[in-house]
């Protein structure tokens, strides 16, 4: 995935870090939840492992957001992949167990809304229009894509979409509907991104949304939808790095991360050194696996926060609507002054 030379400078780094482990005796960080954030953990963890020269082996599921804080907070999983921020439930868990844990945002992703190649009527839509379609009022009672658009097809609107688990799920009805987990039941659900893929690419009647990386892998077989929000009078904006990087690509655009356990960092020094790699060389897999990195200021904030081993959340409550690269710097900034803060104290 990285050029050798690249790789060579991983290998050399990591090796060193990890000379205190035992030899001949592998030892295994264990990460879950959002399918979303699946394929930057995964690049992350296969250049780890290469480093590391099979010291540490990483282990990444894909329970969804949801499962995966299930999981994160019973303390089986030493970090959590998450499409959305902690919610408030999740949060009682993880007090109710006494787990601590370090929030990072890692990168951006766009929430793409895609169709077959084959649909050439509906390329743009508005939210308006997504909302009409998703929300649970239209069960059963929205079944055709004329009835979006009168001169669309007479023919039946076959939707995929994200399981009630995945953080993807959360974010989209919220940012679209108005109201998180509020959507029709009718329609094929998953937590594997890959299933709704393959579903829209067999159809071409098919309408269904899932995080940018996935249609990025498989856009010869799949055409995104141009969203247009009627609020920012943006007109039809396209999902891509550079409309997430200038805030226009709304409302579906959205901060990803991951939660790591404070007491598998303390305890055992290969989870300290993979979260470390992977704060250090998420700018360059991300962008690889067509996410959109942060800025190297945002990056350098969440090592300090790492570094502090500073728990809890900013971010967390609900999965939140609008962030933008901005407001990740603006809380990273003010975490860390707090921090300083009550370190005077």
């Amino acid at each position: 995935m990285l050029g050798l030379f690249t790789r060579a400078v991983l290998v050399v780094g990591a090796v060193a870090g990890i000379a205190g482990s035992a030899l001949g005796q592998t030892k295994v960080v264990k990460v879950d939840g959002s399918s979303t954030v699946y394929p930057v953990t995964e690049a992350v963890a296969e250049e780890f492992q290469a480093a590391t020269k099979g010291a540490v082996k990483v282990t990444v599921g894909i329970a969804g957001t949801g499962g995966g804080f299930k999981k994160f907070t019973r303390g089986e999983t030493d970090v959590s992949n998450a499409s959305r921020p902690i919610m408030k439930g999740e949060m009682e868990d993880a007090v109710k167990n006494g787990i601590e844990y370090i929030e990072l945002p890692i990168c951006f992703d766009a929430l793409t809304v895609v169709i077959n190649p084959k649909n050439t009527w509906a390329e743009t839509m508005t939210v308006e229009e997504l909302k009409k379609i998703w929300e649970p009022a239209a069960q059963g009672k929205i079944t055709m894509w004329n009835q979006i658009r009168p001169e669309w097809p007479a023919e039946k609107i076959n939707l995929f979409g994200a399981g009630a688990d995945s953080g993807t799920f959360d974010y989209f009805t919220e940012a679209i509907v108005g109201k998180a987990k509020s959507s029709r039941g009718d329609f094929t659900a998953s937590e594997d991104d890959n299933v709704l893929v393959k579903g829209v690419e067999g159809d071409k009647f098919a309408l269904g949304y899932f995080g940018f990386a996935y249609y990025a892998a498989h856009a010869k077989k799949l055409k995104a939808v141009k969203i247009d929000w009627e609020k920012d009078t943006l007109g039809p904006v396209e999902p891509s790095a550079a409309n997430v990087i200038a805030g226009k690509y709304n409302p579906l655009s959205r901060p990803l991360f991951i939660y790591v356990n404070k007491k598998s960092v303390e305890t055992r020094p290969e989870v300290r050194q993979f979260v470390e790699f992977y704060i250090k060389n998420v700018k360059e897999l991300s962008a690889e696996v067509k996410y959109v990195p942060l800025p190297d200021s945002a990056y350098e904030l969440v090592k300090s926060r790492f570094d502090r081993m500073d728990v809890g959340t900013v971010f967390g409550g609900h999965p939140e609507v609008g962030l933008t690269i901005e407001d990740i710097l603006k809380r990273e900034t003010v975490s860390e002054a707090k921090s300083h803060g009550d370190d005077k104290k």
